[in-house]
């Protein structure tokens, strides 16, 4: 199955009714409402929007903002296309790229992560000291990652498929196999693994290999771009203020709210996610240090469809500006 048909079909009934309008009170007079879905349940990995909400900065730029958690069976790109939701979460580079190559009228608008959070995860006595080591060994991976991340990991390492297993979102195969690798993100799998497995993973960002994709993105309509592009750049510039608030002040509004939507998830789990994403720069680095957070460039977006397209993912004459609009992750005109 195609990353494009996996990321646009296998929505459930439940998941559509979960973010029906009629979940979520009307906004207040002079307010616009705008129902935004993540693309899991709540974490710290979807802090700044939580935080955002929780200390006022959509509402006092004029939105009523409810908060729709994801989760396995949520689809998001679907959820948009069928008007159930005004915005949504983008994971990774690749969902914008496949809504632009099946010409969905869906663009990013801006990009809260400037580091992917993936990572692969591997036993620290197995001899693997990078990414080029995983060459020819197992490695646990979700569908969709196959489509994704791992189209990179051929192109630059030399990975072939029949190293592939299947990942369930549980480390229990892992943890019973030394010589098993698994995807993971940075802010979870590695704090889980150490917490059950009693020793502390050798953990490799991908990002920081070169990696260019983008992750923690902001999807819109081109519907709601075109009629109300006031709207769409309040909800970007309040996330950029939740984001810097999540991170660098007191992150206990947000987290009160995600730990209310995701009554399985723990303060440990959400203070050391916070502080991973400070130490590697997930959110801060890179373009962001001078274009502020939610940044995206052209020239990012080039190279990422660059290894993309190198590997057949995407037609070699596709307009990659059809996956994006940077335009609200500008400054204001004068």
């Amino acid at each position: 199955m195609t990353a494009l048909r996996m990321i646009l079909t296998g929505l459930v009934v439940a998941a559509l009714a979960a973010c029906s309008p009629a979940k979520a009170p009307p906004a207040p007079s002079g307010q616009t409402e705008i129902r935004f879905a993540t693309d899991w349940r709540a974490q710290a990995e979807q802090g700044g929007f939580y935080q955002a909400l929780a200390t006022g900065e959509y509402a006092k730029r004029g939105l009523k903002v409810t908060i729709l958690q994801g989760g396995p069976a949520v689809n998001v790109p679907q959820l948009l296309a069928s008007g159930a939701v005004d915005l949504g979460m983008g994971s990774n580079s690749f969902i914008a790229l496949n809504l632009a190559a099946e010409n969905a009228p869906v663009k990013a608008v801006a990009a809260f992560m400037q580091k992917d959070p993936q990572v692969l995860i591997a036993h620290p006595d197995q001899g693997i000291k990078s990414l080029a080591d995983m060459k020819g060994r197992p490695i646990l991976l979700a569908d969709a990652s196959v489509t994704a991340f791992w189209v990179w990991l051929k192109s630059k390492y030399g990975f072939t498929d029949d190293q592939v297993r299947k990942y369930n979102y549980s480390s229990a195969p892992f943890l019973a196999d030394p010589k098993a690798i698994q995807q993971g993100y940075v802010t979870s799998e590695p704090f889980t693994i150490e917490k059950e497995g009693g020793f502390k993973p050798a953990v490799f960002l991908l990002a920081d290999e070169g990696y260019p994709g983008y992750a923690a993105m902001v999807l819109a309509p081109n519907s709601l771009i075109a009629k109300d592009p006031k709207a769409v750049r309040a909800f970007v510039e309040a996330s950029a203020a939740g984001w810097a608030s999540y991170l660098n002040g007191d992150a206990r509004p947000g987290d009160a709210l995600i730990l209310k939507d995701n009554p399985e998830m723990t303060q440990a789990l959400l203070d050391q996610a916070r502080t991973k994403m400070k130490a590697y720069g997930l959110v801060e680095a890179g373009d962001a240090k001078t274009g502020g957070l939610g940044i995206m460039t052209d020239a990012r977006w080039a190279d990422f469809f660059k290894v993309a397209s190198s590997q057949g993912v995407f037609a070699k004459d596709l307009d990659v500006r059809k996956a994006y609009d940077l335009q609200f992750v500008r400054p204001k005109a004068p």
